[in-house]
């Protein structure tokens, strides 16, 4: 059974940092795909960035791009995401989530995949919140 632990989130003023980590217990990173999504009130879940362990290769969603960072490491079977320059619209719980298979995120070429395949099916943590306000 595979496990994910979130952690990281708080209380940030625009403009200000935050790196979250999503523990990975009961598989290898190396046989999955890991992507970070969220959810604000009232919205829909995004996808907003996933880590392929198959090339190290990342994808980030628009909203994302250039403020946020994801990276793994290996030896901690963890995958950080770090959050730069947050904006209020960046309010929402962070959710990890692992593949076996891959993860797509919006765009067509943006697909992340494990380095080798095991099966079975995806494994969410339960979130962490993350605020922007003064």
């Amino acid at each position: 059974q595979v496990h994910l632990v979130e952690s990281g989130g708080g209380l940030v003023q625009p403009g200000g940092s935050l790196r979250l980590s999503c523990v990975v217990s009961g598989r290898t990173l190396d046989a999955l795909a890991i992507g970070w999504f969220r959810q604000a009130p009232d919205k829909a879940r995004e996808r907003i960035s996933c880590i392929s362990s198959s090339d190290g290769s990342t994808h980030y969603a628009d909203s994302v791009k250039g403020r946020f960072t994801i990276s793994r490491d290996s030896a901690e079977n963890t995958v950080y995401l770090q959050m730069d320059n947050l904006k209020p619209e960046d309010t929402a719980v962070y959710y990890c989530r692992a593949d076996p298979n891959r993860i797509d995120l919006e765009s067509p070429l943006a697909t992340c995949r494990p380095r080798y395949y095991l099966g079975g099916g995806d494994y969410w943590g339960k979130g962490t919140l993350v605020t922007v306000s003064s």
